[in-house]
């Protein structure tokens, strides 16, 4: 036993010293990501830079780019079912990376937020939402004079159709 635990000690530590000698240190297998976790490596999916998820194996740049773009749109990352639905795969192709993966929520709006009626804005005073692009300012505009006020967010989804990912951006500055 002994024995076994110096030849795993033998193994961390290089592992340990590449990690905190070298922050851009890349992973080269998913017997290091499990060593790596160990160690207290993690990496926080809702704050990774490209450079980050080029950290892991198995990850290409376009993926990573993709990661971080939609990162930087909004979307958080609740579970690796959500990264591995961004990315296109099957969750099981990234299983081998949860051990290193860290779901964070971060809350983008503290404090109050200046919010908009959905059912007493203009479609100009809508365009200046985040995220909102002016077609859909109309459409919201038009859809509630043809069919009245919306009752709730989750009115305006379904009579708009509008994406779960937009809507959570929308509720931050937008209220019935």
């Amino acid at each position: 036993m002994l024995k076994r635990w110096q030849t795993l000690r033998a193994q961390l530590d290089p592992l340990a010293s590449r990690l905190s000698q070298d922050p851009s240190y890349r992973l080269r297998s998913y017997q290091e990501v499990e060593q790596a976790a160990r160690l207290g490596f993690a990496l926080d999916v809702n704050r990774a830079t490209v450079d980050d998820w080029l950290r892991l194996p198995g990850l290409s740049i376009r993926q990573a780019q993709g990661l971080v773009r939609l990162g930087q749109a909004g979307v958080q990352f609740h579970c690796l079912e959500d990264v591995a639905a961004a990315l296109g795969v099957a969750s099981a192709q990234l299983a081998r990376l949860a051990p290193v993966l860290s779901f964070c929520y971060y809350e983008e709006h503290s404090g109050a937020l200046p919010s908009l009626s959905l059912n007493q804005a203009t479609a100009l005073q809508l365009c200046a939402v985040p995220g909102m692009p002016a077609a859909l300012a109309q459409a919201v505009v038009q859809e509630r004079s043809r069919r009245g006020p919306y009752q709730d967010l989750a009115d305006l989804q379904r009579r708009l159709g509008l994406a779960p990912d937009l809507v959570q951006t929308l509720m931050y500055y937008l209220r019935p």
